[in-house]
């Protein structure tokens, strides 16, 4: 009896530390998602395709290269499709974010 309890033990103590690790391992914040211009125009695999793009560009200007290029692309392709897009490509980063805003959080 007193293998078993400690065989248990052992194992529910192994399960624990490995959660904790694997908790320990994704990041507490989810990383915040890029909007890809036009990407209601595009289908899973074109964006999968950009986002491969843009992983392997070495440097900001390569990856400013591919964004412009997918700019025109899915300009093309909605001129084509007889719908409107925004003329500019959505601002990279910027905006509120979290915080506490601009009251502090105390009524006064």
């Amino acid at each position: 009896m007193l293998k078993r309890t400690l065989t248990l033990s052992a194992l529910s103590g192994a399960l624990a530390l490995s959660i904790g690790l694997a908790l320990a391992a994704e990041p507490a914040v989810a990383p915040a998602k890029e909007q890809v211009y036009g990407s209601q125009l595009m289908t899973p695999k074109d964006r999968a395709v950009h986002r491969a793009k843009l992983r392997a560009a070495k440097t900001a200007e390569e990856k400013a290269q591919i964004r412009a290029e997918q700019h025109e692309r899915m300009q093309e392709r909605a001129q084509q499709l007889g719908v409107t897009v925004p003329e500019t490509p959505p601002a990279m980063g910027g905006g509120m974010g979290p915080g506490p805003g601009s009251g502090g959080g105390r009524n006064r």
